[in-house]
């Protein structure tokens, strides 16, 4: 089997719903990504094998394969096909595992993978809304007991947080040290080495949705943003947002005549389901399988990034896996920098990558819950 190695991992700034990108088409929002991801290494694109793009709303501006349009509304090679799947919150980092589990099989040696979402443009739910019909079958409801329509994300982080006797504090804790630290690192310029600034009208340079004032006072004062809830609010909940991201990823033999270092390797990927009525609990079982197809204890670990799809999240996952709150989403998430559906999983790669350069770690973990009662778990090694 070959091995695969991250050549690079680049995103947009994530902008606030209705604000920043809000008048940038996803599609060009995506070339712009694919096209300086190849301009950074002076790479012939029709070197690429595949492209490889998660999204989950594929409806108007998103629809038809928004990965294919990209790659063509670049002015980039006919040559190279496209291809955009769907594994909700995690689609953009399933795209990496496609990816590097093409490279490992020997189909692919140069891959791009990356997502992108316009929930300003495209807003959640769009698929519900479009076409006749519903996803929701007799056989559905009966099974999971809908009374009252589709599995709410929601309602199950407000399960989660009662099923690990999270309270309202300990929720609205969380999501004060997610800003707090994505402040810090934003004044540090951490971020810089892996954001591709948009120019132009409509353009942005830097992640909008982090508030570096907000309180736990403030955070407490919110009342809960859905209905029948008690627990969750706007400030404990992941933010609606625009981006998009994407990876180099290869086989060492093409990175070498290419001439690219390898920044990392895949040491091991994995997906999960779980009960799609919690929803969210699935990067608890994904890391335990992705660590024991590793090889590796949690300690090993040097970086964790868990997708703060909502508070509950993260913070039963620590409990579950007990790793130090020190290593866990060190500059933030999705509650301060934004939660672009499609985008989110290669976006937490790219923040994955460089954070572990910088503080020369070893290990690194992604573990994100998605739609439906799934998770991805992934592994990389930094190459020293």
């Amino acid at each position: 089997m070959h091995e695969a190695v991250l050549l690079d991992a680049v995103r947009t700034p994530l902008g606030r719903r209705n604000r920043g990108l809000r008048n940038v088409h996803p599609v060009d929002m995506l070339s712009h990504v694919l096209r300086t991801l190849l301009e950074r290494h002076a790479l012939d694109p029709a070197k690429v094998d595949d492209v490889i793009i998660g999204c989950v709303s594929q409806v108007g501006e998103q629809a038809v394969n928004i990965a294919r349009n990209a790659w063509l509304s670049a002015g980039l090679p006919e040559s190279v096909p496209a291809t955009t799947i769907d594994r909700q919150c995690g689609s953009s980092l399933q795209a990496i595992h496609f990816a590097a589990q093409g490279v490992m099989a020997g189909v692919y040696d140069l891959v791009i993978a990356g997502g992108v979402e316009s929930m300003s443009r495209v807003p959640m739910g769009a698929s519900f809304q479009n076409g006749p019909g519903t996803p929701l079958t007799q056989g559905i409801a009966q099974r999971y007991d809908l009374e009252q329509g589709w599995f709410n994300q929601a309602r199950g982080a407000e399960l989660i947080a009662r099923q690990w006797t999270l309270t309202r504090a300990e929720l609205d804790q969380a999501s004060y040290e997610s800003h707090r630290r994505a402040a810090a690192a934003q004044r540090a310029g951490f971020f810089q080495a892996e954001i591709v600034p948009l120019p132009g009208p409509g353009g942005l340079a830097l992640d909008e949705g982090i508030r570096p004032d907000t309180t736990p006072e403030q955070l407490a004062a919110l009342l809960p943003a859905f209905p029948g809830l008690e627990l969750i609010t706007a400030g404990n909940s992941s933010q609606i947002s625009d981006g998009a991201s994407a990876t180099l990823i290869a086989t060492p033999e093409m990175a070498q005549a290419l001439g690219i270092r390898p920044r990392a390797r895949f040491v091991a990927g994995v997906v999960v389901g779980a009960d799609p009525v919690t929803m969210l609990t699935g990067p608890i079982p994904a890391t335990r399988k992705v660590l024991q197809r590793a090889g590796l204890h949690a300690s090993a670990i040097d970086l964790f990034e868990v997708n703060e799809a909502f508070a509950p999240v993260a913070l039963a996952w620590q409990r579950e896996i007990g790793a130090s709150w020190d290593n866990i989403n060190v500059n933030g998430g999705a509650i301060a920098l934004g939660h672009p559906l499609g985008a989110s999983g290669a976006r937490i790669m790219a923040t994955l990558l460089h954070e572990l350069e910088r503080r020369e770690g070893r290990y690194g973990l992604i573990a994100i819950c998605e739609g439906g009662g799934m998770a991805n778990a992934t592994v990389i090694e930094r190459f020293n």
